[in-house]
C-alpha cells in the first residue's frame, strides 16, 4: 500500500503529481483522491472496464449507479441529455460545491455507470486537488466514496480498508478531510427539483431559490 501513496498539497496540488494521476486514470487505472468530505475513487467515467473495477473494488451492487465529477458545465453535455432552466439556477448558486445533481443520462453512457436507471448524478468539485485532477483529464471521472458499499467513508488515509488499498493504482494523501455528511442529492429529471438525499446543503436553501 505505502508505495502507492503520494502526498499532495490540499491547497496547491503539485502539477507533476496531478499529471501522474491523470495518466493513471487515462490508462484505465483507479485512484483514491480527496474530495471535500471524504476520499473518493476516481476512474474514467467512459471506460467500461475501469467502471467495472470500481464496482468490484467497492463490492457495490450493480443496481446502484456511480456519481461523476465534471470539470465544468460544458463537460455536462457529454453526460446529460438536457439541463432544465431551473437546474441552471441551482448550479449558479451551489456549483462548484456540495450538491450532486441527477440528470437524464445521455444515450450511450455505460449501463454500469448509470445502473440502467437512465439517469446520472454529477457534481463539480471544489477541493483544489479534485478540481486540478478533473481539469487535467478530457473525460469526467467517478466520484464514489473509497469504501466498501454500505460502509462509512474515509476522511483520512489511515481509515482505508487494506483490501481496497491493495486494488488501487495510486493514492493521493491530502491529510485529514472535513468528513461529516456527504453532498445533497437533487433530482432534476422532472418538472421541479426533488431532494433525494439531504446532505451538506439544506433543502430549504435550494427551495428558497424559487420563492
Amino acid at each position: 500500500m505505502f508505495d502507492k501513496i503520494r502526498k499532495i498539497d490540499p491547497v496547491n496540488p503539485q502539477h507533476d503529481l496531478i499529471v501522474e494521476t491523470a495518466r493513471v486514470i487515462e490508462k484505465g487505472g483507479v485512484v483514491m483522491f480527496p474530495t471535500s468530505f471524504i476520499y473518493g475513487l476516481g476512474a474514467d467515467a467512459f471506460n467500461v472496464d475501469a467502471i467495472d473495477r470500481v464496482f468490484r473494488i467497492k463490492k457495490r451492487p450493480h443496481n446502484k449507479p456511480l456519481s461523476v465529477l465534471a470539470k465544468n458545465r460544458e463537460a455536462l453535455y457529454s453526460l446529460v441529455q438536457y439541463i432544465p432552466p431551473y437546474a441552471s439556477i441551482i448550479m449558479d448558486r451551489f456549483w462548484p460545491g456540495k450538491i450532486t445533481i441527477v440528470f437524464k443520462a445521455k444515450d450511450g453512457l455505460s449501463e454500469s455507470l448509470t445502473a440502467s436507471t437512465g439517469t446520472i448524478g454529477v457534481r463539480i468539485p471544489e477541493h483544489p486537488a479534485a478540481c486540478a485532477l478533473v481539469d487535467a483529464l478530457d473525460n469526467p471521472i467517478t466520484g464514489t466514496s473509497a469504501n466498501f458499499s454500505g460502509h462509512a467513508g474515509c476522511s483520512q488515509i489511515s481509515d482505508i480498508d487494506p483490501m481496497i488499498a491493495d486494488e488501487l493504482d495510486l493514492i493521493l494523501d491530502a491529510g485529514e478531510l472535513e468528513g461529516g455528511i456527504g453532498s445533497t442529492v437533487i433530482d432534476v429529471t422532472g418538472d421541479a427539483p426533488a431532494i433525494l438525499r439531504e446532505g451538506a446543503v439544506p433543502a430549504k436553501d435550494i427551495f428558497a431559490l424559487f420563492k
